[in-house]
């Protein structure tokens, strides 16, 4: 039985792909139909020995491969504001990287696309334009407390109505259900006064604080009886 041959190259030694003329370290070696196939740089592409050659033995031209580590700021479905816009809120539901390079002068740009979450409006923004409000795994909860605000702010408008005269008069039940439902809006109206509170400490929005008074308008209609408010 005749013995294999030797594998041209080893682990670790420098090679060039000549076909693309690009440097590269070999980092696998396998068998394949009998034949011997390079693995470089852990790359997922087999090479076979005649694709490659040490780079001390090379003599073409090669090219310089240029690793880019880009850290990003920002994350699919994160919640952020954007400059120019106030208090608006926009949803991350994509991003890029465009890369510059030019004889004496190199960089990136990271870029992300946006849809705001009122009307679902897309948007590009640079990452130096944006304003984390809420990463991804709370942004629709946040975005929950915002359409409890605006429920809460429409029963406030029926809540001035004129009250119908000669209403039934409630149950033992239905008192328990009332105060039990009043419990959960009141600790939920704290909930979203709290997160308010942080974004205008944050940013000094005026329009923050003007849904801090709102808020806090309803907590004392709901805690006085006579819905009176002295804020």
């Amino acid at each position: 039985m005749a013995k294999r041959k030797k594998p041209k190259y080893k682990i670790g030694d420098t090679v060039v792909i000549t076909i693309y003329g690009t440097v590269g370290k070999v980092t696998d070696i396998k068998i394949l139909d009998g034949n011997y196939v390079y693995e470089v740089n852990n790359s997922e592409g087999l090479y076979i020995e005649e694709a490659l050659q040490l780079l001390s033995e090379y003599e073409g031209a090669v090219v310089e491969q240029e690793q880019i580590d880009i850290e990003y700021k920002f994350f699919f479905g994160d919640l952020v504001q954007v400059s120019g816009y106030g208090a608006e809120l926009f949803k991350i539901v994509g991003f890029r990287t465009e890369i510059w390079r030019y004889k004496e002068d190199a960089w990136e740009d990271v870029i992300y696309e946006l849809s705001r979450v009122s009307d679902g409006e897309w948007l590009e923004a640079g990452e130096e334009e944006l304003t984390l409000v809420a990463d991804a795994e709370n942004a629709d909860t946040f975005i929950q407390k915002l359409g409890l605000l605006y429920l809460v702010n429409k029963q406030e408008k029926v809540e001035k109505k004129p009250k119908v005269q000669n209403m039934v008069r409630k149950t033992e039940i239905e008192e328990i259900e009332r105060k039990k439902e009043k419990k959960e809006l009141i600790d939920n109206l704290l909930d979203i006064f709290n997160d308010y509170r942080i974004l205008y400490e944050m940013f000094q929005d005026q329009e923050y604080y003007q849904v801090m008074r709102v808020i806090l308008r309803k907590l004392e209609s709901l805690v006085n009886n006579d819905g009176k408010s002295h804020v």
